[in-house]
């Protein structure tokens, strides 16, 4: 085994560890702010734009972390996430005890710096990969998201009896636990993630007088512009897959509240939905090494329609349904994500990367906070059935770009 090798298993492990306290935290708020900003604002429409704060403190966080990556590695950008994130949900209980919403949206934004983090890993997964098997360790690194995400949301509710032993409102015990958790990850990574796989890499590439320039100096305009077909095509499917996943997922809870699914049902069918955007990860690195990173944006962009129809036909009553629905959006996010990320990373230079990743995740939450916003107006004037047809529709024109693409490739 060489030292890179070495070095990446290690990157792996840590990577690992803190994907799951970064998840758990992150769906532990997120399963509960949409029905605080709902409940605190009496608005749905409000309560659609507490996911989409979270998602635009996400975008807002991800080009000064990748520029922080750029001059100083993965280390400090990842602990910046975290730490930033971990402000942001101790503000976020604070306005449940205030009982402001006000205080609350801005406190998301903060929140969302966290998602950043967790999202940015798996590009540190990338950094030292085999080109033969890079996407199946950027799925690695999704994988390990698993556990968190699934029993983030399933947390909410002990958090909540706890605060409420200590005195404080039931709805600040999870933001509470995700300060926690977050704080936990920045430490795991601060003082574990060494070397710096991005460091590591970049030392070993490029030249000691050109590294930490191209990022910091270029708009995210100029970087756009720089990009080859095969970066475009992946960064507009990661955002496509993220967007549509956005959407129609954050005006689910509030769609079977109106038909008096309990807490606990929506907690479920929210855990398979986040459960079946990690699990299968490995499945869908494994087949873009095999297959083709594009052929698996296909799949990605198939499944999203695939389930905005089955979830946009759902009663609101029919938990089942938008279960099945919410579990195949899962599968398409996670398939456009690992092939997308994959593609990326291999089609831009090592001195580019940080730049074209942290545009990656700027496209990708700015795509989910429309979609956030897009949605609660659709759900708002007509119906959960129509945002489904809105999200089916919006993905058909990726499935035909990855599917002709593909074609043209094999020809």
């Amino acid at each position: 085994m060489t030292a890179v090798e070495v070095v990446q298993r290690r990157v792996l492990r840590v990577l690992a560890a803190t994907q799951v306290l970064g998840a758990a935290g992150v769906t532990i708020g997120l399963a509960v702010s949409t029905l605080l900003a709902a409940a605190l604002s009496d608005s749905d429409a409000v309560g659609g734009l507490a996911q989409t704060a979270a998602v635009v403190g996400a975008a807002v966080f991800a080009v000064p972390a990748a520029r922080v990556a750029m001059r100083h590695g993965r280390r400090p950008a990842l602990v910046f996430g975290y730490a930033v994130g971990a402000v942001g949900a101790v503000l976020a209980a604070c306005a449940v005890v205030l009982r402001s919403w006000h205080v609350l949206l801005p406190a998301l934004v903060l929140f969302g710096a966290a998602t950043s983090a967790n999202l940015a890993a798996r590009y540190a997964g990338a950094d030292l990969a085999d080109p033969r098997g890079r996407a199946r360790s950027v799925a690695l690194v999704v994988w390990a998201a698993t556990l968190g995400a699934v029993a983030g949301p399933n947390l909410a509710d002990p958090a909540g009896r706890f605060a409420v032993t200590l005195g404080l409102p039931v709805g600040s015990g999870p933001y509470l636990l995700s300060a926690a958790l977050f704080g936990l990850a920045a430490l795991v990574v601060a003082r574990l993630l060494r070397p710096d796989p991005l460091v590591v890499v970049r030392d070993a590439v490029v030249p000691a007088h050109c590294a930490g320039g191209v990022g910091d100096t270029r708009g995210s305009g100029a970087v756009w512009r720089s990009l080859p077909g095969g970066a475009k095509l992946a960064l507009g499917g990661i955002t496509l897959c993220h967007t549509a996943m956005v959407g129609l997922m954050s005006m689910t809870p509030v769609h079977m509240d109106h038909a008096g699914s309990s807490l606990r049902v929506v907690g479920v069918v929210i855990s398979l939905h986040v459960a079946a955007m990690y699990i299968a990860s490995p499945l869908f690195g494994w087949m873009a090494d095999r297959l083709g990173r594009v052929s698996v944006l296909a799949i990605g962009a198939a499944l999203v329609v695939a389930a905005s129809g089955i979830a946009g036909m759902a009663p609101a009553h029919g938990a089942p349904q938008l279960a099945a629905g919410l579990t195949l959006l899962g599968f398409g996010w996670s398939a456009g994500l690992v092939a997308g990320s994959a593609l990326l990373t291999e089609s831009v230079a090592v001195a580019d990367r940080p730049a074209a990743q942290g545009l990656s995740d700027l496209c990708m939450n700015v795509g989910g906070a429309v979609g956030g916003i897009t949605a609660g107006v659709v759900v708002t004037a007509w119906s959960y059935a129509a945002l489904g047809l809105l999200v089916g529709f919006t993905a058909l024109p990726l499935l035909v770009v990855c599917l002709f693409s593909s074609l043209q490739r094999v020809r």
